[in-house]
């Protein structure tokens, strides 16, 4: 398992490639758009963009594969069984501090590098998955996002000139996944104009918590879901709706 920053490059890019990558902005088929982009270039199976809010709530959930609806149908199950806290990317970059410009990785890791038994098995070998390499966005307001494209056992190893390709399209996959993800914050923040900026000044874990809030959970559900304490729950909760200016959970859905 390995990761290391992109470097920048000037590589001029092929027009379909680009073409497509930016036809899935703002659409339901962001990953089907990335898939086809690259299958231009390189051999991949599959292809997922997972994308979490500054709040830790996963934002963007998109997949697309070669064949049937196999990477849709993991990709829910990745979110139902809240695999984002084992992915090996998503998890990286959430205990990264903040940076103060955007910051572009490159990852890769194998299958049996995965060490939770349970995501390993959804995600890689029982859907015949060998490795995924990825590119890695962290944005300083917190937001993080990981494009990820993957190889079936019958394909062969990822090596340096897949891993170059990949690096030199990671700034147009990034910039393109930083741009849905402000369409769909546009739209919410057109409901909720208020109420996002003030989250801006929580913490990461009480934007989370927050989040977790407002679509519905209890304390306790939070509790689980994020893997804490139901005390520590409290404690984010009641430094958070301070900081709001709130004195209850029914003040914080009125101004959602």
């Amino acid at each position: 398992m390995k990761r290391w920053p992109v470097r920048a490059h000037d590589q001029a890019l092929a027009g379909p490639v680009v073409g497509s990558v930016l036809a899935g902005i703002g659409t339901a088929h962001l990953a089907a758009s990335y898939l086809a982009a690259m299958h231009r270039v390189l051999p991949v199976t599959f292809c997922t963009v997972f994308a979490a809010g500054a709040n830790g709530r996963i934002e963007t959930i998109s997949a697309a594969s070669s064949y049937g609806n196999t990477a849709e149908r993991t990709a829910e199950r990745y979110v139902a069984e809240r695999f984002d806290r084992l992915d090996p990317h998503m998890a990286w970059l959430a205990g990264r501090k903040l940076p103060k410009r955007p910051q572009l990785w490159l990852g890769h890791h194998r299958a049996e590098e995965v060490e939770d038994a349970a995501y390993r098995a959804a995600c890689y070998s029982d859907v015949g998955i060998r490795e995924r390499s990825s590119v890695l966005l962290l944005l300083p307001s917190g937001q993080r996002a990981a494009v990820s494209f993957y190889r079936s056992l019958a394909q062969p190893d990822f090596g340096p000139a897949d891993f170059a390709l990949l690096e030199a399209h990671a700034a147009l996959l990034a910039e393109a996944t930083a741009a849905h993800g402000r369409s769909a914050v546009a739209a919410r923040e057109a409901a909720e104009p208020a109420l996002a900026s003030r989250l801006l000044a929580l913490s990461l874990r009480e934007r989370e918590v927050i989040g977790h809030l407002l679509a519905g959970k209890t304390a306790k559900e939070t509790a689980r879901e994020i893997g804490i304490e139901l005390t520590t729950v409290r404690t984010h909760q009641y430094r958070a709706f301070r900081r709001l200016g709130l004195r209850t959970l029914k003040e914080l859905m009125r101004s959602a």
